[in-house]
């Protein structure tokens, strides 16, 4: 028996190698499911959705490469401070896998900033004031007071927005809110844009539905309204948040 055979008989599994190699394999496996399941839209926006495919080849290949190089001939153990370190990075893989996926909703609206004091999110006040007025639109035109002076022209345009309700209890029954997140370039940093729907048919929607709405358009004070025409129920989109 040569010296390299004798070495390769007498290597064992390292438990701590096999630790990484499990931390590595979760995290391959989270980006091949949001791959194959097509669910990068509720994490990613479209700028930064190559992460997800890239991600998943580089990981498995860092997997194989880890599970190649498992057996040593001086196995390390697994120590305490490893496998706490490698409870937290797992725990966030199981999160995503074990929680029914679904998008930021009404319960993220107070936990997050509006576009009041974001950055240059949205149109700009020459794009405000031509074509078909978009929640984009609103987007530039809440955060300034050229952009609202735009959309001020605008009043009485018939607009078509899609997206999901909130509402406060000192509401009236035949008004919600109609919110959108915008991302720029993961849910992480997402800003909701609102319009106050009014004349809706009052008992008929919950605080998540996603609905689309077809009215018209009235900017008042810092202020967007649509006054309803037609509410309806649709399914959530592939994309639910709008990309900066």
């Amino acid at each position: 028996m040569t010296r390299r055979s004798a070495a390769l008989s007498a290597a064992r599994i390292s438990p701590d190698r096999l630790l990484g190699a499990v931390a590595l394999g979760f995290w391959a496996l989270l980006f091949v499911w949001l791959l194959v399941t097509g669910r990068t839209a509720l994490y990613l926006s479209s700028r930064t959705a190559w992460v997800v495919p890239v991600g998943a080849v580089i990981l498995c290949f860092a997997l194989a490469g880890r599970l190649v190089s498992l057996r040593t001939l001086r196995p390390e153990p697994i120590t305490a401070r490893a496998a706490f370190g490698t409870v937290l990075i797992v725990l966030p893989v199981v999160s995503i896998l074990a929680l029914p996926p679904a998008a930021l909703g009404s319960f993220a609206v107070a936990r997050r900033a509006s576009l009041m004091g974001a950055g240059a999110f949205g149109s700009s006040s020459d794009a405000i004031a031509r074509g078909p007025v978009t929640l984009f639109d609103i987007a530039g035109a809440v955060r300034s007071r050229d952009g609202m002076r735009a959309l001020a022209q605008r009043a009485g345009t018939p607009v078509t927005f899609v997206g999901f309700v909130t509402r406060s209890r000192e509401m009236p029954a035949d008004e919600f809110m109609l919110t959108r997140f915008l991302i720029s370039c993961c849910a992480a940093d997402a800003l909701s844009i609102q319009v106050r729907v009014v004349d809706a048919p009052p008992g008929r929607l919950s605080p998540d539905d996603w609905i689309r709405v077809r009215g018209k358009i009235f900017p008042v004070g810092r202020e967007v309204i649509v006054q309803a025409s037609d509410v309806t129920r649709v399914p959530r989109p592939e994309r639910p948040y709008l990309n900066a």
